[in-house]
């Protein structure tokens, strides 16, 4: 499938968008919790959508044996200067909807709100279930899914804003500055259905503007939802957080950190 099919925006912006994300993506307390949750013992990992490698590369760093797979070409351009030294990490560019992902993982990693993120012409909550589905075909008897997604109570209070939010604005590697602006969103509660608008302004240093807006169409899975198609396709939930200091999913926290065993 070609890159365009998938992505709607235009390269120079989607390489912005890869040094924009390389930029602001620096916490890492997600990738803290995540190593004390899986332990020490080196381990095969699956990571998904593993981007520009920021969680793939500390999980090769502390001993495992990882892969990644993305299909954003320019994210996965930037993991090799990290892995310097490294012979345990490897990626790929693929389709994770509709390519193969292998087996015998004894971990597949879901994390970075890629649940919400999903890129792909397939009915969103089709894909949604398609990705815990393969997660238990790629892991051996016993092997474990872990599932990292910005999560609510309320989604409606998070995503029913027609307000404009500036994203990300800075410079990228190439000299071209611009910025990401999110507006115009909404919230079926019906149907779990996230409805915005992306508008991205480059003024690139050739002294080209580019200017594209792009509509966005997302489904927020809740914990009922993520627990049924968990329960269907084998697993048994181990443990489960609402934020990195291992508080439960309330009104008060933001994630839904879930560490789930494959029986």
């Amino acid at each position: 499938m070609e890159d365009k099919k998938l992505f709607k925006e235009k390269p120079t912006i989607s390489k912005w968008i890869a040094d924009m994300y390389e930029q602001d993506a620096t916490d890492t307390n997600d990738v803290e919790f995540l190593l004390s949750v899986i332990g020490p013992k080196p381990k095969r990992i699956l990571e998904i959508a593993c981007g520009s490698g920021r969680i793939l590369v500390p999980l090769a760093k502390a001993g495992h044996v990882v892969t990644g797979l993305d299909f954003d070409s320019y994210m996965l351009s930037k993991i090799d200067s990290k892995t310097e030294g490294l012979s345990n990490i490897f990626w790929y560019k693929a389709d994770v909807i509709n390519d193969d992902w292998g087996n015998d993982y004894n971990i597949v990693v879901i994390a970075g709100n890629f649940l919400f993120n999903i890129i792909s012409d397939m009915d969103y909550e089709k894909a949604q279930k398609l990705l815990i589905d393969k997660s238990a075909k790629s892991l051996v008897s016993g092997g474990i899914i872990y599932i990292d997604y910005g999560y609510t109570l309320h989604p409606e209070y998070w995503f029913d804003d027609p307000s404009e939010r500036v994203i990300w604005e800075g410079t990228d590697s190439d000299g071209n500055t611009g910025k990401m602006i999110l507006f115009g969103s909404t919230f079926d509660k019906e149907t779990e259905t996230v409805k915005s608008i992306r508008r991205f302004e480059l003024h690139c240093i050739s002294g080209e503007i580019i200017k594209q807006d792009i509509d966005v169409v997302k489904h927020f899975a809740t914990l009922e939802q993520i627990h049924s198609w968990l329960s269907s396709t084998g697993f048994i939930i181990e443990e489960e957080y609402g934020d990195y200091n291992c508080n439960p999913i309330s009104e008060t926290t933001s994630r839904a950190i879930i560490k789930a065993r494959k029986i």
